[in-house]
């Protein structure tokens, strides 16, 4: 189920395309990942509504016309401006008052979605596999060889999930609400957790077109001070449903 229409991954109104993501249960972190992915435990998630791509400079562009907000660093670099890239160098505070102006211009509640709720949405119903696809490695997908050259590529360019999300654990590192603990696992509650109500840093999913392996696995947790505005930081918007 989607509310707004999609062509070649990109919205075609002012909203994001939102895929709605059944309420459910899953096993989240892994055994063979980071120290930070474990105890592996169970955790029941709400239905939500997550956007289908990672917000593009086009969504972007419209947030910045409406509130004269500065652009990020790379916003005239040829490698990064593309309208259909991923936007790219948001700090979590710009991606964080995005969200508060698309929910005043919608009527809907729109945020950042938590690393329970990311890392559910990008399994797309595979228990424990390594990756949305399954558990063949990253190189094994189409054109990996020559994706990714000198920045993030154009949204929506290969098949999504089977929850319908493009681009989940490529393309760019994407901002999570949550205050990064690597010890959270140890305390999660069972239901809908978001994380430390504190912190340093803020919790990131997905991969990143400067690494060696372009593609994170689902359980892979990153993070970074929220002030930062690093070339592989993008975001996606959550709703509720």
């Amino acid at each position: 189920m989607t509310l707004t229409p999609l062509k070649n991954g990109i919205s075609v109104s002012g909203e994001p395309t939102l895929v709605l993501i059944p309420k459910g249960s899953f096993l989240m972190g892994s055994d063979s990942g980071q120290d930070c992915e474990r105890p592996i435990h169970r955790v029941w998630i709400d239905a939500f509504f997550l956007a289908a791509t990672q917000v593009t400079n086009t969504e972007y562009g419209r947030f910045l016309s409406a509130t004269g907000a500065t652009p990020p660093p790379f916003w005239k670099d040829p490698n990064f401006n593309h309208p259909e890239h991923p936007v790219a160098g948001v700090s979590w505070f710009e991606a964080s008052r995005y969200c508060e102006w698309l929910s005043s211009q919608s009527g809907r509640a729109y945020r950042l979605p938590t690393e329970a709720e990311w890392e559910y949405a990008a399994r797309g119903g595979l228990e424990q596999n390594n990756f949305p696809w399954g558990d063949d490695p990253a190189q094994a997908l189409p054109n990996y060889a020559t994706r990714w050259q000198t920045g993030p590529e154009p949204v929506g360019r290969y098949a999504p999930n089977a929850f319908g999300l493009y681009d989940i654990c490529e393309n760019v590192h994407e901002w999570c609400s949550d205050w990064y603990d690597p010890t959270y696992y140890a305390v999660s509650p069972e239901r809908n957790p978001r994380g430390r109500e504190t912190g340093q840093r803020k919790a990131s999913r997905g991969g990143s077109w400067r690494h060696h392996v372009k593609v994170s696995r689902c359980s892979a947790r990153s993070s970074i001070p929220p002030e930062f505005q690093y070339a592989d930081y993008g975001f996606r918007v959550a709703c509720e449903a």
